[in-house]
């Protein structure tokens, strides 16, 4: 029984194969990239998994900020950035003022940009991660357009402005939202928003 999983994390299956899709995205890795995987897919320790299905979600999670916030939290294996739940996701806080508008607004963002993912490695037969490392590079790029749109997206469900930096901004909503917790008051917590629509689409990662 050597291929076994060490822990079989019966509550991580059972709270998956309750929805659509899941979010995932590799552990150890220097920029974190999100993407929906089919329930009928089990992950391994590899992968950091998000029980959330929506496209908002998926939005927040792949935009400029996270991805900041991700480089200031996390750990490290060797040279290698870590994505560590308990010190990056834990305490990241997310939109808690965002209206309807807002929420469709990233998750149509988020959409896009998976759509023209998908485009790009079909076309180039990359991957996404040399999809995102050849958008790093000088020069425009697909990619890099529809990221800043969603960034801008996600910027406007903060309520940012265009002098707010991130990681002030981000951590004195952290010091906020856990202010108004300890009080015993309610903050809006991961995921997609009450009263926001379903925003759920069905494109994701299959078994052929």
């Amino acid at each position: 029984h050597w291929w076994h999983l060490s822990y079989d994390r019966p509550d991580l299956i059972a709270a998956i194969s309750k929805l659509p899709r899941y979010i995932v995205c590799g552990r150890t890795t220097k920029r974190p990239i999100f993407e929906f995987v089919h329930p009928t897919i089990h992950p391994n320790d590899a992968l950091t998994v998000f029980a959330l299905a929506d496209d908002y979600s998926f939005g927040v999670l792949q935009s400029d900020l996270h991805w900041t916030w991700f480089h200031e939290r996390c750990s490290t294996f060797k040279a290698d950035f870590r994505y560590t739940s308990n010190t990056v996701y834990d305490f990241f806080p997310w939109p808690q003022e965002v209206s309807a508008s807002q929420v469709k607004c990233v998750a149509d963002a988020g959409r896009d940009l998976r759509r023209v993912r998908r485009i790009a490695m079909e076309r180039s037969d990359l991957t996404l991660r040399k999809l995102y490392r050849a958008a790093e590079m000088p020069g425009q790029n697909p990619i890099k357009e529809v990221q800043d749109a969603l960034d801008s997206a996600v910027r406007g469900a903060y309520g940012m402005t265009s002098k707010d930096e991130i990681l002030p901004f981000l951590l004195s909503l952290n010091l906020e939202v856990a202010s108004i917790e300890s009080k015993g008051g309610k903050v809006t917590r991961p995921g997609l928003p009450k009263g926001a629509g379903a925003r759920v689409t069905n494109d994701c990662i299959r078994l052929e």
